[in-house]
């Protein structure tokens, strides 16, 4: 055989062979990626992590609320949004890391997640209870949390004879301008009213540069103050139509319903102008009901009254303020 064409054919086989190899590498990665046990992340610096950016409505594309707030290896989450495990892993922050969970509200969209991650925790090996830190009623969202999987993990634990303490929260209920330490971060609790229940936005650093985010769509004269010169805010978008506009699409929708719907969420030019006022350096939005197709089809309507930098986050985004 013509010695070339011998040589094509090796070279054939080792590429086609290399290919398999690195195919075969990069499944086992992903496969891998999903149940080998995670070392503790270590955060250089204070970092925020949009776990999920979904609004109340469910999204194929994107996990229920809640962000990850890192420094060290100290690692708090403000809300527990749907799948709020999975966004932890995916973000390779070990399920049992993080200590302390704030909420912004007893909006189910926030606390939906509290029974996965309370589970998904106590399968990983922790033992110690998980801190909940909210408004009235915490607590009781807190025990319903536990009573929905507690009983069948503790009969899990004896049938394979460990440790079966149960799992549980620990519960600190709080009001407006509650300050706490938390680790290597620092938290402050502004209190949101004027709407259908209590609800905080929350403003956290680690001994510099300060982030916000906001809990619900009512009162941004009280978010506006918490935020104030801070370099990161964390908003919804999500306007509703004038009753005038709604008819004019042809949309038969009830005005009172629209009046009452526009009470609870942020228009594009109400949380610009509530960034800017503030002064904070970049404004990342979240809780978007119907996230859009494009990013500029929101982002060219919040530039009308902020100028500084606006990111539509997707699920798994970091900021870091600055």
């Amino acid at each position: 055989m013509n010695p070339r064409v011998v040589g094509l054919f090796i070279a054939l086989a080792v590429g086609v062979a290399s290919w398999v190899l690195t195919c075969a590498a990069w499944r086992f990665d992903r496969v891998a990626a999903g149940f080998l046990p995670l070392e503790p992340r270590a955060f250089e610096r204070f970092t925020l992590v949009t776990l999920g950016t979904a609004g109340p409505a469910p999204d194929p594309n994107r996990r229920g609320t809640a962000i990850a707030a890192g420094s060290g290896e100290d690692v708090l989450i403000v809300d527990a949004g749907r799948g709020v495990a999975e966004g932890l892993r995916a973000a390779k922050i070990p399920v049992s890391q993080p200590g302390t969970v704030l909420l912004s509200s007893l909006l189910p969209e926030n606390t939906v997640g509290l029974d996965d991650l309370l589970a998904a925790a106590w399968l990983a090996g922790r033992r110690t209870p998980i801190l909940l830190i909210g408004p009235a009623g915490t607590a009781q969202v807190a025990q319903d949390a536990a009573d929905a999987v507690g009983p069948g993990a503790v009969a899990r634990a004896k049938a394979l004879g460990e440790d079966a303490t149960a799992p549980r929260f620990e519960v600190l209920e709080i009001e407006d301008g509650w300050t706490g330490t938390i680790g290597a971060m620092n938290a402050r609790a502004g209190g949101l009213t004027g709407g259908p229940l209590p609800a905080f936005a929350w403003r956290l650093d680690a001994g510099g540069p300060a982030a916000v985010v906001g809990g619900t769509g009512w009162d941004g004269k009280s978010l506006e103050t918490l935020a104030r010169g801070a370099a990161l805010l964390f908003h919804d978008a999500n306007p509703v139509p004038t009753p005038e506009e709604a008819r004019n699409a042809g949309l038969d929708v009830d005005p009172d319903r629209l009046r009452r719907e526009a009470a609870l969420f942020t228009g594009f030019e109400e949380v610009g102008a509530i960034a800017r006022r503030a002064g904070v350096h970049t404004l990342v939005l979240i809780r978007m009901r119907q996230p859009p197709v494009y990013d500029i089809q929101v982002t060219s309507r919040v530039d009308d009254t902020f100028d500084g930098r606006i990111a539509v986050a997707a699920d798994g985004d970091e900021f870091v303020p600055r």
